[in-house]
């Protein structure tokens, strides 16, 4: 299965760089807004060679080109987990 290719419009692209450079940005997501923008380079890179320069799995850059090319960039959000939400205590 070939992965999908993916292209972004100005204003994703604008707003992955800035979750990129957002100091109060999670980490996961910092890591996926790179991702995609690395996929989206002229470049088209495979995931093999995505997953050698950030160090991680070809899996999980297929995982999320994939999301990403469904969901656009609410793809790249936690999907929801099963169970009892957490609770915090004060």
């Amino acid at each position: 299965m070939r992965a999908p290719t993916i292209s972004l419009a100005a204003e994703e692209a604008e707003h992955l760089r800035r979750t990129c450079q957002a100091r109060s940005a999670a980490q996961a997501k910092v890591f996926r807004a790179r991702l995609v923008l690395r996929c989206a380079e002229p470049d088209a890179p495979t995931n093999w060679q995505v997953a050698v320069e950030f160090e991680c799995d070809p899996d999980t850059v297929s995982k999320w080109r994939r999301r990403f090319a469904e969901g656009r960039l609410d793809g790249l959000d936690d999907a929801p987990r099963s169970g009892r939400p957490r609770s915090f205590s004060p």
